[in-house]
């Protein structure tokens, strides 16, 4: 799974020009799926986001995690995460079908909650528009292949 990971000031997301859901501050999370992907990315990258110290602390040092500073979460489903830019036209043959895709869009979701996050969402597979006020701009590319070499 690939997340790329914004800290915000405030974050909405709209469908048919209506506001869908939306917050202040906290993590703006752009979440691909790949079609090698399985419910134990999920679990696994929500461990890294909901951890990821990239709040300020009264120091101005990057030292709190999103819970600490009380941050809330927006994840949007987005498969172009997983786009080959090879050529001119990209393909997404990397990224998981749509059917696996929102299985573990939902798992990873759900796996936030349980970590005591207030998780608003998009709705997969919808054309939607992001809006955010980063924050910093502070931003980060999680991937958990890469992660995982890093570990080894």
């Amino acid at each position: 799974m690939r997340a790329v990971v914004s800290r915000v000031k405030q974050a909405r997301v709209e469908i048919g020009g209506a506001v869908h859901s939306g917050i202040s501050v906290g993590l703006l999370v752009l979440l691909g799926v790949g079609a090698k992907d399985l419910r134990e990315d999920a679990a696994y990258l929500a461990n890294k986001v909901c951890a990821v110290r990239i709040f300020e602390d009264e120091n101005g040092k990057m030292n709190l995690s999103p819970a600490q500073a009380g941050a809330e979460l927006l994840v949007i489903s987005n498969f172009t995460l997983y786009g080959n830019c090879g050529s001119r036209r990209p393909d997404f043959m990397q990224a998981a079908r749509p059917e696996q895709a929102q299985e573990l869009y939902e798992l990873f979701i759900s796996e936030c909650e349980q970590r005591g996050f207030s998780v608003k969402k998009g709705v997969f597979g919808a054309d939607m528009q992001v809006f955010s006020q980063n924050d910093g701009p502070i931003t980060l590319i999680m991937d958990t292949d890469a992660l995982r070499r890093k570990q080894e």
